[in-house]
């Protein structure tokens, strides 16, 4: 087990930049706080990085990584406590002004940091523009030599042809890279990079980490902000794990990724669930063979099946919603075959899945589940319109009353079928969007992060559903990042860690410990 020390706050354990003033420091962040309206995000969060050295900052959706970045970027200023260069206090209320104080950040968006219309080369110089160190020119080829300069940083090696070309020509990968030498080209004391290999292959990993351990041997601190366990243990010094605005765990190689996990989960969702009765399942309703789910990921088997409610585990990126968007026909696999009920299902569109009776609830309720200003009863129908259609011509009175009995059999709090969605709470859109496909008698339903933003009374009430569906014989997938959520509903629990499974088990087989291990499992 790593070197832990006395707590510096409740429930926080730590050897790394307790919160006391840390004179090596080159960044400090002290009692940082940020509230979106009455939402606290960030609770009195205390930070050091330090001069020539990876620190790795890790959490699960919600923990308030993406608000401290913005903080550290300068896109956020009305946040509360202090911030600290090299021992001075530092206001950083603009982007602009967080890179005068040496600070860079490489956000995991691309489309946050490139700017449309403009070609590589004015990309790769654009902030010296902005900053009038170089005056907008008309001509191209005035910029080409800097440009030219700023991308030798990292050896890419690009040709005018590719300098002169539209920025949205690059691939992923090659914007990432233009972001990062256009960050490295400021010589920053501080370099925040924001999930920098989501896009990038193996070699290009290789890549990077070889320049980030040149960036620490020149006294760069570095905030590492990651999802992939595997990367933490190979380029980082510290590890500090943030949740619920908070920071739980602080670190220092070599790591107890164990107990990093846990800080991440937190300690109440470990407690051992009341067991459930058990079902197991005997026919395949969907074999997977040979399924890439990540560009770094190797091939995977898997059989779900009727009868039982299968959850799969893992923390972000571990490849969960890409599973089930594949089988759901809203995106394609780098590489894999399914078979449902032993015959080839290939959908190209997620109509393919609902001719089927494969449903798909996806992580994203409002994003993907909703339509601004539609009532419930729209939200219901709208992707069975031929249900509550004749001859082509919508039946608003069938589609009222198929809203009203949604309303009715999932106890949805609301004021009747033509209400909006908007007007609801979390968890009765949520019992809106589950109960329209639990309707329409599923073969195949996949639940992704079903109770995330949920009061716990819905969580209960789809959680029910969900194993009354399975012992009506359907296929339920749930797909979570939440051990006491997949205790409390499924008959089996798969491990995903980075696109692969870790494990495969029945609940009455394993405990939490079990789980927690397998999910933080490096390869």
């Amino acid at each position: 087990m790593s070197e832990l020390q006395d707590m510096d706050s409740p429930g926080e354990r730590g050897v790394v930049g307790s919160g006391a003033a840390d004179p090596d420091a080159v960044l400090e962040l002290e009692d940082i706080t940020m509230s979106f309206g009455a939402n606290q995000v960030l609770k009195g969060v205390n930070l050091q990085l330090r001069p020539g050295r990876v620190t790795a900052l890790l959490g699960a959706n919600g923990a308030g990584k993406s608000t401290l970045i913005k903080i550290l970027s300068g896109v956020y200023a009305d946040h509360g406590g202090r911030i600290q260069i090299n021992g001075l206090p530092v206001v950083m209320d603009t982007p602009l002004a967080a890179a005068r104080h040496g600070i860079q950040t490489v956000h995991q968006r691309i489309d946050e940091t490139i700017v449309p219309g403009l070609t590589v080369a004015e990309n790769l110089v654009f902030e010296e523009i902005v900053r009038g160190e170089i005056p907008p020119v008309r001509s191209l080829r005035r910029l080409l030599p800097r440009a030219r300069e700023i991308a030798s940083t990292l050896e890419l090696g690009w040709s005018d042809a590719t300098l002169t070309k539209d920025v949205f020509e690059l691939g992923n990968a090659d914007s990432q890279m233009l972001l990062l030498a256009r960050a490295l080209s400021q010589r920053p004391k501080v370099l925040v990079l924001d999930e920098p290999t989501s896009t990038l292959s193996a070699s290009e990993v290789d890549r990077l980490f070889t320049l980030i351990r040149r960036l620490c041997s020149e006294g760069v601190a570095i905030l590492y902000v990651t999802h992939r366990l595997s990367e933490v243990h190979q380029i980082a010094d510290d590890l500090v794990v943030l949740r619920d605005g908070q920071v739980k765990s602080r670190q220092r190689a070599p790591f107890d990724m164990a107990e990093a996990v846990r800080s991440m989960l937190g300690e109440s969702t470990l407690t051992q669930s009341s067991q459930l009765v058990e079902q197991r399942g005997t026919q395949v309703a969907l074999h997977l063979e040979r399924v890439q789910l990540l560009r770094r990921s190797e091939p995977i088997d898997l059989d779900l099946r009727y009868g039982e409610v299968t959850g799969i585990i893992g923390l972000i990126g571990a490849g969960k919603s890409e599973l089930a968007r594949g089988i759901f026909g809203a995106d394609r696999w780098r590489q894999g075959t399914m078979l449902l009920d032993g015959e080839a299902y290939a959908p190209r569109h997620t109509k393919d899945a609902v001719r089927h009776r494969i449903y798909l609830v996806p992580e994203d309720r409002t994003a993907e589940a909703m339509l601004p200003g539609w009532s419930v009863a729209w939200t219901k129908s709208l992707p069975f319109l031929g249900a509550v259609s004749r001859a082509g011509i919508l039946h608003f009175g069938r589609e009222r009353t198929d809203g009203g009995n949604l309303i009715r059999d999932f106890g949805v709090v609301s004021t009747g079928p033509d209400q909006a969605m908007d007007a609801l709470s979390g968890g009765n859109q949520q019992k809106v969007v589950v109960g329209r496909w639990m309707q329409a008698g599923p073969r195949v339903m996949l639940l992704d992060e079903p109770f995330r933003g949920v009061d716990i009374g819905a969580r209960g009430d789809i959680a029910h559903r969900a194993r009354e569906q399975a012992s009506e014989g359907a296929c339920v997938v749930v797909l979570t990042s939440d051990v006491e959520e997949i205790r409390a509903i499924a008959d089996r629990i798969i491990v995903l860690v980075e696109g692969e499974i870790r494990l495969d088990s029945y609940t009455t087989e394993i405990d939490n410990d079990a789980i927690v291990t397998s999910m933080s499992e490096v390869a």
